[in-house]
């Protein structure tokens, strides 16, 4: 079974549409470090990430990359791209091992987008990735360092526990001393507390001053 049917997305189909859906889909495994997909390579099937965590990202002039944004399943993969047949616009590679379904698109588009069930939860979808899209920008434009910071740990607040402090570094696009120096300084402050496995959060609503 490829577990369509656990998934959300696909909640609302019958045991015969999920057979249906299954004939034109394929799970596919990966290990960590392995390329999900490039930039402008040709975005041809629904990818469901069913297992692990994938990262968006662009590569600089200098072959940097710069991270877009981490998704963890269950969650649609860059479907704006299959739903406006283009190519992707940045590339996607795991960052744990993990799990795709990989649903052919043309054959996806025949037979179910009209269903409302689908539909729905399609705009769901792409309703997150416009408030993703909308984080980002007040991330990384609107606040300062400090204030940016906050925000991030204050709206995930196992990201300390989930994620190395360059990943965090990459996410907020600063440098791994200047997350250092914040984290440092709200240590200072009684909002977080370093223990021998990190960082833990102390004072939740102390973080939520300084981005308000």
């Amino acid at each position: 079974m490829l577990q369509l049917k656990e998934c959300y997305f696909f909640d609302s189909l019958n045991s015969e549409e999920i057979k249906e859906l299954e004939s034109i889909s394929k799970k596919v495994s990966y290990t960590k470090g392995s390329i999900l997909f490039y930039e402008k390579e040709e975005a041809e099937s629904l990818v469901l990430l069913i297992e692990g965590v994938v990262k968006i990202y662009k590569t600089d002039l200098k072959n940097n990359e710069v991270i877009m944004r981490r998704f963890r399943a269950p969650t649609l993969v860059a479907e704006m791209a299959t739903f406006e047949e283009i190519p992707f616009p940045a590339s996607a590679s795991f960052e744990t091992d993990g799990t795709v379904i990989m649903i052919d698109f043309k054959r996806f588009k025949e037979r179910f987008m009209d269903k409302p069930g689908i539909a729905y939860s399609i705009i769901k979808s792409l309703s997150r990735k416009v408030k993703n899209l909308e984080e980002v920008i007040d991330l990384n434009i609107v606040l300062d360092t400090t204030a940016r910071l906050a925000k991030y740990i204050y709206e995930n607040e196992a990201i300390l526990d989930e994620l190395k402090n360059y990943q965090i570094a990459e996410d907020l696009h600063m440098t791994p001393e200047t997350l250092s120096r914040t984290l440092k300084k709200f240590s200072v402050l009684g909002l977080l507390e370093k223990g021998a496995n990190g960082y833990e959060i102390k004072n939740i609503e102390g973080l939520r001053v300084l981005f308000e």
